[in-house]
């Protein structure tokens, strides 16, 4: 969530991000500083009746000691007016505070300066497009048909078994899957990620500590006897491995990568832009988390933006990569960058990473922190998908296809052990 101080010493500033967000709830704001300067009152004269309340303590067991009891008798009377205020104002403060954080948690991350304003998905900027789309031929077939054709990916049996969204992969296939999170991962640890094996189940301070509560709780799973959640995405693990953690500052960077399911409630749609594998509930996915210096923040993002686009390049995508508009962001992010995979066969982009970069909002959810020669102050973390596995294989099915069988990319072979799915 962002800073109260920061919120009150930047007010126009703050408004005017906002609005490249099209945020609806501008008027949050001047509540929050209101608020805050409620609250920073009733510290203060808290703090200051708390300091005429000890003094008075100091002196009344002074005068006992001098056996003057009934002058420190006459002083605790003096000081009982002085202890319901205490009371009250500790119940004011109290109030304010959790009012301020009800306030202050429904503001989204403010957008970097490069980000551009806008609504929608349109509206975001192509910063650029690699290879040319495959040539398919006559006969070509999105791949929820050749999954049926080459019996290697069974929807009506996932959904049998838990409902729409929850495929069975079967065969190669299912090696496939195998091969692309080897892949991923083996690609991750060389580019200095350490792998990570994590819950799959996390509690609401992890939720609340990378954003997902309590903006995203109808989009999670809920297990509702333990009140723990599904994890939609590695990220909310790996990174709240350091929530409430103090960092040295030459600890930094740490990276972090780690296979896991993800698990998504997406809202009820129906089309061909939702079939097969272009939207589940259950996907595997590979993902790269790290915690830097905020000098280096954007920098980092960089560096993990071509880093997923060389694993699309490796893999002989025809991908393009886009900057998201304010209106498109995720609410903790600060900039983001989409990479989308051309499906020859649907004649469409599909989304396969994100790469965002959270700067602080993040970190003061979770009191993480690097402390270097000069004071402890927050860090900033990032993360991307490297990558989320559905839209990649449906790309491969649909753009590799060939009168022999769907060829597997050669970067794969090694992997899979087979050449062709047929």
């Amino acid at each position: 969530m962002l800073q109260v101080n920061y919120i009150r010493e930047n007010r126009d500033k703050v408004l005017e991000r906002l609005s490249v967000r099209k945020f609806k709830q501008p008027e949050l704001v001047d509540e929050i500083i209101k608020i805050d300067e409620e609250r920073r009152q009733a510290q203060t004269s808290l703090d200051s009746l708390s300091a005429i309340a000890n003094a008075s303590a100091k002196q009344i067991g002074e005068l006992m000691r001098n056996g003057k009891k009934e002058e420190a008798e006459v002083l605790k009377s003096e000081t009982t007016a002085n202890k319901e205020q205490i009371k009250n104002l500790s119940e004011v403060l109290t109030a304010a505070e959790e009012k301020l954080f009800q306030l202050i948690v429904q503001l989204p991350n403010l957008p970097h300066e490069s980000v551009a304003t806008g609504n929608t998905a349109e509206e975001n900027e192509e910063i650029f497009i690699y290879g040319e789309p495959a040539v398919l031929g006559e006969n070509a077939v999105p791949h929820w048909e050749l999954t049926t054709k080459y019996d290697i990916i069974d929807f009506e049996l996932g959904t049998k078994i838990a409902g729409a969204g929850f495929p069975v992969y079967k065969g190669k296939g299912a090696r496939l899957q195998r091969a692309l999170i080897n892949y991923f991962l083996d690609k991750a640890v060389d580019a200095g990620y350490r792998e990570m094996q994590v819950p799959l189940l996390v509690n609401e301070a992890s939720g609340f500590g990378t954003g997902q509560l309590p903006d995203k709780e109808g989009q999670m799973y809920h297990a509702g006897v333990d009140n723990l959640y599904l994890i939609p995405t590695a990220e909310v693990p790996v990174t709240n491995l350091y929530r409430d953690v103090i960092l040295k500052e030459e600890e930094l960077p740490v990276k972090n990568t780690a296979y896991t399911p993800c698990f998504r409630r997406e809202a009820g749609s129906y089309g061909a832009h939702v079939r097969g594998l272009n939207r589940l509930h259950q996907f595997d996915k590979v993902e790269l988390v790290q915690v830097v210096h905020p000098d280096h923040s954007y920098e980092t993002l960089e560096q993990m933006s071509a880093y997923v686009q060389d694993l699309l390049k490796d893999l002989g995508l025809h991908f393009r990569v886009l900057r998201l508009c304010g209106g498109d962001m995720g609410f903790t992010a600060a900039m983001t960058y989409d990479m989308e995979v051309w499906s020859a066969a649907q004649q469409r982009w599909l989304e396969v990473s994100s790469v965002s970069n959270f700067e602080t909002y993040q970190s003061n959810r979770l009191k993480l922190r690097f402390k270097g020669a000069g004071k402890t102050q927050l860090a900033h973390t990032l993360n991307g998908s490297a990558l989320a596995l559905p839209r990649i294989v449906a790309c491969i099915l649909e753009n590799n296809q060939t009168d022999k069988g769907i060829k597997i990319p050669e970067v794969l072979v090694k992997y899979t052990g087979f050449e062709y799915i047929d």
